[in-house]
């Protein structure tokens, strides 16, 4: 059957994906999600150098070549997005279909966040102060600060979640070392590398929900200028960041269009 390969985003693992799985089996699909580098207790490196994107990258292609070869489907949420992008920039030939859920092209963010100049912050620069915490606060503290006390402040990263989904993801990232190596991916994220991100030329479907208080609506149009392969941009109105799980069968009916066309 033809495979469909989904990378989670942050704070969660390959269980955000549980709804998409069962859909795309029972349209005929292999459907394989799994926990990426960090997330997973067997690939859980000590080193934040460990998780900049070119092993993330490294990561699926080692997958697609598990998995047969490819070329594949590949569907990405969050950070899972912005690895797919970036797969899909850079090995078109190991793609067959890509869709992301929120997260704009890497160029388009960069691009976005950067647009108050020297002189007031943008939207998306102001939408993104979660991201300069995490690179500024020293490793392990601020993580500490948010499994306190059963998880208190991790819990309100998920805005919108049922309670037992909310249980579950905080379960799975207070396994030891495990929010910190999370965290770490953005510690070494690259404006440069995202910059260098080609234009996506397989066929793409974008999904994003205008109540995400992460990313902005002008990334996510922009989007469109860096796409020049099939391009499908679909807005889930009232719906923020979690589409996978907050609009999981709106969703799930795109990415099932998307990959029959």
């Amino acid at each position: 059957a033809p495979v469909v390969l989904l990378l989670h985003g942050f704070p969660q693992t390959s269980r955000c994906w549980t709804a998409e799985l069962a859909a795309l089996a029972d349209a005929g699909y292999r459907a394989v999600a799994v926990d990426q580098r960090g997330y997973s207790p067997g690939a859980r490196h000590d080193d934040p150098a460990a998780y900049a994107m070119p092993h993330l990258v490294d990561d699926v292609l080692g997958l697609v070549d598990a998995l047969g070869g490819g070329p594949v489907h590949l569907v990405g949420h969050d950070f899972g997005g912005s690895v797919a992008w970036t797969v899909a920039g850079h090995h078109p030939d190991r793609v067959r279909t890509l869709t992301v859920a929120s997260t704009p092209h890497p160029l388009a963010f960069v691009r976005a966040y950067q647009a108050g100049g020297t002189g007031d912050s943008s939207d998306q620069n102001r939408r993104s102060g979660y991201m300069r915490a995490f690179r500024e606060t020293p490793r392990g503290e601020l993580e500490a600060q948010l499994l306190a006390d059963g998880g208190a402040g991790l819990r309100l990263v998920f805005a919108g979640l049922p309670e037992a989904a909310v249980d579950a993801h905080v379960r799975d990232l207070s396994e030891p070392g495990a929010l910190v190596a999370a965290i770490d991916w953005y510690r070494v994220m690259s404006a440069k590398a995202s910059a260098a991100v080609p234009p996506c030329a397989v066929p793409t479907l974008y999904v994003w929900g205008d109540g995400d208080p992460a990313i902005g609506r002008d990334a996510a149009v922009a989007t469109a200028d860096h796409v020049t392969g099939p391009y499908r941009f679909e807005v889930l109105e009232g719906v923020g960041h979690w589409i996978p799980e907050l609009a999981p069968d709106r969703f799930t009916s795109l990415l099932l269009e998307h990959l029959g066309r």
